[in-house]
């Protein structure tokens, strides 16, 4: 690894800082340098708040050294007004002459246009230092961006025998498959999206809360598929704990009308094209990441249509014997892991 990718790697390493906190922005990562020496660093704040460029530039305490450093960034310095100024135009300011830049931002407010402005202004600028790792690190904001899209990723346990769920249950509550560690590292994942999903089965069968109770962190907006409203409001994901979308086929809830609750709907006649919708949906509500939890027909729909990026699939110890079969699809496993009695399988869609 040369000098450029080492630096580069800082700024992935503490551009992860920032994951679930800047969404719908990236998360940065910036490091300056100076005589082979780090003097500053920073990611990009929580969504309004400073990028990662601003933040490494105001930790830098000595800022006359600034002139002779090269600054390091995961991502293209941003060249247009948002909720923050330009950042290409404070790294010219303070005269920094060279600028490592990890991957070019696909943005179209953007999209070269921070490279050219510093290049205009003199100072040199090298781009794709460990492009592959920066596109990865980023692959939520390209996806939305790209693919007009939020990157989805699908969620599910499954009994050692290939069933999600008992066929019957006694109680409105979850059957758990998986162990308290498991369990633990799901809302963690929900803190570092923007959404979760479920269908109409999965909150009748369970009444989940879909929030992040086991992990400290930002609860996700609630995503409920309810074709013909018969959800009763009393049920937890209607809770003023989080921000909660119902996707429905019209809109005729007037019990349910809360500001923490919005209704959207689709044309479920088109049964070829409910997760196109549904992503359409959320692109249109900002969302740029969201875990699809359940249930198994929800699941298939988003596999089937080929809408979704990453499985994460949790297999426990015990037997169901019979019950609902868990979903069918063929991927690329990059990864497996055990936690005490489960087996986590990562995979990632061809």
């Amino acid at each position: 690894m040369n000098t450029h990718e080492t630096y580069i790697k800082r700024c992935l390493d503490i551009g992860k800082n920032g994951l679930g906190t800047t969404r719908p922005n990236p998360m940065v990562g910036s490091v300056i340098v100076h005589n082979d020496k780090i003097i500053g660093e920073g990611f990009t704040s929580a969504y309004g708040g400073n990028h990662a460029e601003v933040n490494a530039i105001n930790s830098v305490k000595d800022k006359s050294l600034l002139k002779a450093s090269t600054i390091y960034v995961t991502l293209e310095p941003c060249s247009h007004y948002g909720k923050t100024p330009p950042c290409s135009d404070l790294i010219i300011r303070h005269n920094i002459p060279k600028v490592v830049i990890g991957c070019v931002d696909d943005f179209e407010k953007v999209a070269g246009q921070g490279i050219k402005r510093l290049r205009d202004s003199g100072a040199e600028v090298i781009v794709g230092v460990l492009e592959h790792e920066c596109r990865a690190h980023h692959k939520r904001f390209f996806t939305f961006h790209n693919k007009k899209r939020p990157y989805i990723i699908l969620k599910w346990a499954e009994s050692v025998d290939g069933f999600i769920a008992p066929k019957t249950k006694n109680e409105q509550k979850p059957v758990w498959i998986t162990n308290t560690y498991s369990r633990q590292l799901v809302h963690k994942w929900r803190a570092e999206e923007q959404a979760i999903l479920v269908g109409t089965s999965t909150v009748i069968a369970d009444n989940p809360t879909l929030t992040t109770r086991d992990y400290v962190g930002l609860n996700p907006t609630r995503i409920i598929l309810d074709r013909q409203g018969k959800l009763p409001n009393n049920l937890a994901v209607f809770n003023t704990e989080a921000k909660t979308i119902v996707i429905c086929e019209t809109i005729e809830h007037p019990t349910k009308k809360h500001d923490h609750i919005k209704y959207e709907t689709i044309n479920w006649a088109s049964k070829s094209e409910i997760a196109q919708q549904i992503s359409t949906i959320l692109f249109n509500h900002n969302i740029n990441s969201v875990i699809i939890e359940g249930g198994a027909q929800t699941l298939q729909t988003f596999i089937d249509e080929n809408l979704w990026d990453e499985a994460r699939v949790f297999t426990g110890e015990t037997p169901f014997k019979t019950g609902i079969k868990a979903p069918e699809f063929s991927a690329t496993l990059i990864s497996k892991e055990q936690i005490l009695t489960d087996i986590l399988k990562i995979y990632k869609n061809d």
